[in-house]
């Protein structure tokens, strides 16, 4: 089992920036792919962002250039910095890891909590 705590969420005015971190722990062999979701009020969960376990990154086209997603193998975290942001892009964010654990081979999706990010003036 993998469990996913994220933190950095909160209020922040438009064109502001916010870090969000999400880390993992429980009995992990290895983390592939880390990626950040986000739903809006009354809305369906988006993709954001990805990182795979060689560093390549994939973004929403609506966060391109202003988000950056990146990781830190040794402390199993996956951070997301984003910076321009725009009411639009107030939602809940939750991140998501594709995990295997030494009692468990087989990758398996894990996620977070969610953490509250609301962009307004």
């Amino acid at each position: 089992q993998v469990q996913l705590v994220e933190s950095g969420g909160g209020l922040v005015q438009p064109g502001g920036s916010l870090r969000l971190s999400c880390a993992a722990s429980g009995n992990i062999f290895s983390i592939y792919n880390m990626k950040w979701y986000r739903q809006a009020p009354e809305k369906q969960r988006v993709f954001v962002a990805l990182i795979t376990s060689d560093g390549t990154t994939t973004y929403a086209d609506s966060v391109k250039g202003r988000f950056t997603i990146s990781r830190d193998n040794a402390k199993n975290t996956v951070i997301l910095q984003m910076n321009s942001l725009k009411p639009e892009d107030t939602a809940v964010y939750y991140c998501m890891m594709t995990a295997a654990t030494m009692t468990n081979r087989k990758p398996f999706n894990s996620w977070g909590q969610g953490t509250q990010v609301i962009v307004s003036s």
